[in-house]
């Protein structure tokens, strides 16, 4: 049976099944991910908005930042998988292994239930994902932020360079206008 024909809910117990502590879960929301970390026995540690993950963190202005300082809305937590899945196709992402060293079980599952009830976030600096890479590796790294910045920087150099190009051929037809 092909994985996208799988039901959701036997997807996600088979993958609950099948993580170990110390794993990175991904929870895709559409628009964007939510992250957590695996910490044995169907728990998950996060950074979360509230009742639903990121989703509060969105729509409590939790998102934004004034002056760099966090608002105080999300907070580190540990809940069920299964309360934290909310319907979407959860996978475990470890892909950061490639670059970066994971810690041992043993200190994940310490370091994790040390930061229960930290308060803070930042979309830029101190997100889910930042938090469940800070919990693995010892390094708060979000490829969604990353992602997010690189597209923003593009889009501002094509604006960029579109005007530059405009006022270039503005320039020079004006040139053109003067000399008649």
């Amino acid at each position: 049976m092909a994985a996208s024909t799988v039901p959701l809910d036997t997807h996600n117990g088979t993958l609950l099944n099948e993580l170990e502590i110390g794993d990175m879960v991904e929870f895709p929301r559409g628009l964007y991910s939510h992250w957590g970390v695996y910490i044995g026995k169907g728990k998950i540690v996060h950074l979360s908005g509230g009742d639903n993950d990121g989703i509060n963190a969105f729509n409590s202005g939790s998102v934004f930042t004034i002056c760099g300082k966090s608002f105080n809305k999300a907070f580190v937590r540990v809940d069920d998988f299964c309360r934290v899945v909310l319907g979407c196709k959860a996978k475990k992402n470890n892909g950061k292994d490639r670059k970066c060293t994971p810690r041992q079980a043993h200190e994940i599952l310490e370091i994790a239930l040390d930061k229960v009830g930290e308060i803070g976030y930042n979309v830029l600096w101190n997100n889910c994902e930042h938090f469940a890479a800070f919990i693995r590796y010892g390094e708060k790294w979000s490829e969604q932020v990353d992602t997010a910045l690189t597209w923003t920087v593009a889009a501002g150099a094509v604006a960029v360079g579109g005007l530059l190009l405009y006022n270039l051929f503005k320039g020079s037809e004006e040139e053109k206008e003067s000399k008649k």
